[in-house]
């Protein structure tokens, strides 16, 4: 049976945690637009039914997901969000750096267009031959 190896790709994402639920001034630009949507596909949101109002529920892909406490929502490669364990993103994702500061998927999907032009104008049949 043939194996694969997952492609790299890069993510942003954010770990939940108990604090980081009531203060979300660390939060990223996507996921305080997620929270300010509409519960479905793409958005977090409060559990209606939790007294307490701390359980977050998640739009995804494959349906409604509870993010527990610790668990880091992820923004994958088309935008979409899902919510991911900590011991299986620990054991799946690494930061990446370039420069001291991570790229959102936006400003690398940037940098890799100007470098892929840059290849291309000093190849054999760009400007630069």
């Amino acid at each position: 049976m043939p194996t694969f190896r997952k492609k790299p790709v890069e993510i942003e994402a954010f770990q939940m945690t108990k604090e980081r639920r009531w203060d979300n001034s660390e939060w990223p630009n996507w996921l305080h637009l997620a929270w300010n949507s509409e519960p479905s596909e793409g958005a977090v949101w409060i559990d209606n039914d939790d007294p307490k109002r701390e359980r977050l529920f998640c739009g995804t892909l494959e349906g409604v997901h509870i993010i527990d406490w610790d668990d880091w929502i992820i923004q994958g490669v088309k935008g979409e969000l899902y919510p991911c364990k900590p011991d299986i993103f620990e054991m799946t994702y690494e930061p990446v750096e370039d420069g001291g500061e991570v790229l959102s998927n936006q400003e690398e999907a940037i940098r890799q267009e100007e470098e892929d032009e840059e290849n291309f104008n000093d190849g054999p049949f760009g400007v630069g031959a």
